[in-house]
């Protein structure tokens, strides 16, 4: 069974930034597609970002030059770095581990941005 745990998240006013962290458990990071979805109040969960087990990446164009998806395999951690806040990111954010057919979601976490 593999465990998510996000951190990093919080209360900033537009233009900051923050680094999200998810550390996984269990050996099957490696082979694994990591990504970070985020859910706006009232809205649909939507993927934010993607990284594949080859490190190939992909955003939603909302975050595009912006955010930063990135792993690190010997800590079995994937990363969100967003920069440049704006309230409409505010949502919870959550990391997702993918290895066909299984996948896996952590409990997310809270990132609200003030004007």
């Amino acid at each position: 069974q593999v465990q998510l745990v996000e951190s990093g998240g919080g209360l900033v006013q537009a233009g900051a930034s923050l680094r999200l962290s998810c550390a996984a458990s269990g050996s099957t990071f490696n082979n694994a597609h990591l990504a970070w979805y985020r859910q706006p109040p009232g809205k649909q969960r939507e993927l934010v970002a993607i990284i594949n087990s080859g490190s190939s990446t992909n955003y939603a164009d909302s975050v595009k030059g912006r955010f930063t998806i990135s792993r690190d395999n010997a800590k079995n951690t994937v990363y969100l770095q967003m920069n440049s806040l704006k309230p409409e990111d505010t949502s919870v954010y959550y990391c997702k581990l993918l290895l066909p057919p299984r996948s896996y979601w952590g409990q997310g976490i809270q990132v609200t941005v003030t004007s």
